[in-house]
């Protein structure tokens, strides 16, 4: 019996917004890459993302792999576009005021708090 050897699809969609998701989840594309970047098992990063499938891990893995150009492009233009945001919120009058009270309250014992 022959085996049927059928192109699979990369498991990723590109929202509204310009964003790769994996699957059908709400998972950006960049958040699995990261986590495999740093040496993460598909087993590992299926555990930190519940739901994503193990098979479409591998398989937007291996996308990666046979693509790595376009998919460095497109994580690169997604790290400058962060940084722009990150940038245009910290300009924002009262910013940093605002965090440091945020942080100071955090560090804050619990019972202080209430």
């Amino acid at each position: 019996m022959a085996l049927t050897i059928n192109p699979l699809p990369a498991p990723m969609r590109e929202d509204k917004h310009g964003v790769v998701r994996v699957g059908r989840t709400r998972v950006p594309l960049e958040s699995v890459l990261h986590m495999f970047s740093r040496g993460a098992s598909p087993e590992e990063i299926a555990r930190s993302f519940s739901t994503l499938e193990l098979a479409d891990i591998y398989t937007v893995i291996g996308y990666y792999l046979r693509h790595r150009p376009d998919v460095d492009a497109y994580l690169q233009r997604v790290a400058e576009e962060e940084e722009a945001i990150l940038r245009e919120i910290e300009s924002r009058p009262g910013y940093w005021e605002v965090r440091e009270r945020l942080l100071a309250r955090r560090a804050a014992p619990r019972h202080a708090r209430e």
